[in-house]
């Protein structure tokens, strides 16, 4: 049964409509959600889909702008395939409390606040005595939160999977360029909490124009679940934001070596968004310290774009099925 579920990836956008108005809503019915006290007492919002007959869990750690109310298709394929699912919304956006008073603008004080917040939600909610195996699955941003998780606390994930993780970003100037106006904009309060060059409010952006998908429908029912619910969206990132992103990559390559959980990094190989260079480099270490990632180094997924949970049928599909025999391989935990 399972094995044939794996294979309707492969085909479900050719009714896409009726799979997330039928299978995927009576899925998402199931939901419990929640919200805790995070750090500095903002509260962070979260989602549970469980089943008393899963001994195994996946922690869903999120790009930046996103929620778990995007998550749905991901969850439901992770959940009949026998896992619970967890998904935190970070600080600043989805369901979780914003900092600025405008709610659009993507932000945060310290980028290790992100971190902090997932260890909370991962000591409260993962318990060992609840689960025989324990793996996280990172997106973008999320994949350097994850990443600062795991070198912090080793022993807490059986396996873990970063998808286009953002460990360097790419810049519209020189580096050295960014950091003059960075510095410069941190230096000034009122600045430094505006939305970064090029970037502003949040606004539904036509397919063609995208970057990050080449699945229509799936593009389009993001569009739509944020229409929806205007209080999910977050727009551009601060100067402050930008810094602190940087900042974390740096921090993310410079404790690659301590990180001895099993990793595998997949790769977008049209990614516009995350630096793809840095994958390497992450691997690199990871592999000098003794501890290699697996295939020692990234997992390239060529014509995919950076979100590679949400591709067309047949990126998608790849790279669900490595995942899933990816965390297989450690369920004797």
């Amino acid at each position: 049964m399972l094995s044939v579920f794996r294979q309707s990836w492969q085909k479900r956008e050719q009714q896409f409509s009726a799979f997330a108005t039928g299978p995927l809503l009576d899925f998402w019915r199931q939901r419990e959600e929640g919200e805790f006290i995070g750090v500095n007492g903002l509260p962070i919002g979260f989602v549970r889909l469980c089943s008393p007959a899963h001994d195994k869990v996946v922690v869903i750690s999120t790009g930046r702008i996103e929620s778990y109310v995007k998550y749905q298709e991901v969850a439901y394929d992770l959940y009949h395939c026998g896992y619970d699912v967890l998904i935190m919304d970070h600080r600043g956006q989805g369901r979780s409390g914003r900092l600025l008073e405008d709610s659009h603008r993507g932000h945060v004080q310290h980028f290790d606040d992100y971190v902090r917040d997932f260890s909370l939600f991962w000591q409260r909610y993962v318990p060992r005595d609840r689960y025989r195996c324990r793996f996280a699955l990172a997106h973008s941003m999320g994949g350097a939160i994850l990443a600062l998780f795991l070198a912090r606390e080793p022993d807490c994930c059986d396996a873990a999977v970063l998808c286009a993780p953002m460990f360097g970003i790419r810049l519209p100037m020189p580096s050295w360029l960014a950091w003059r106006v960075l510095e410069w904009a941190e230096g000034r309060p009122r600045l430094r909490d505006t939305y970064a060059v090029g970037t502003g409010a949040w606004h539904p952006s036509p397919f063609r124009a995208n970057l990050l998908t080449h699945s229509r429908q799936r593009y389009q029912r993001s569009l739509r679940l944020y229409a929806d619910e205007p209080t999910l969206r977050v727009g551009g990132p601060t100067y402050h934001w930008v810094r602190e992103g940087l900042i974390a990559s740096q921090g993310v390559m410079d404790n690659a070596a301590t990180l001895t959980t099993p990793v595998m990094l997949l790769q977008a190989g049209e990614d516009k968004v995350v630096d793809n260079r840095s994958h390497g480099a992450f691997c690199r270490a990871m592999a000098a310290a003794g501890h290699p990632c697996e295939g020692n180094q990234p997992v390239c997924l060529p014509g995919a774009r950076h979100e590679i949970l949400f591709e067309k049928d047949s990126l998608r599909a790849d790279a669900l099925n490595m995942i899933t025999d990816f965390f297989a391989r450690y369920h004797s935990c």
